[in-house]
């Protein structure tokens, strides 16, 4: 099974931080927040609902900044992924 986003939405693997500072201390779950950051992995047909069609300036691989609190967390095959808006990318990290 793959997952492939529909209209403007982009599918996202976020990158989690380190639970682990560089000085060896570990973070427990309650002091990690949600990621920002990620790496495209699929695109949807690029149309809005009201039917015009957006140019995306992303591509697949992809490392993007996204809003912290958008889209909706999924997991599949013990990978965990985000489906967001378009509009909810930031930038492009090069």
């Amino acid at each position: 099974m793959t997952i492939k986003p529909i209209l403007d939405r982009v599918l996202i693997e976020p990158k989690r931080k380190e639970n682990e500072t560089k000085s060896g201390i570990i973070l427990n779950a309650s002091s990690t927040e949600r990621p920002e950051l990620g790496i495209v992995v699929a695109l949807g047909s690029g149309k809005t609902c009201e039917n015009e069609t957006i140019d995306f300036e992303l591509k697949i691989n992809d490392k993007v900044l996204f809003n912290k609190y958008a889209g909706t967390e999924i997991s599949l095959y013990g990978k965990d992924y985000l489906i967001l808006k378009y509009c909810d990318i930031l930038a492009v990290i090069e």
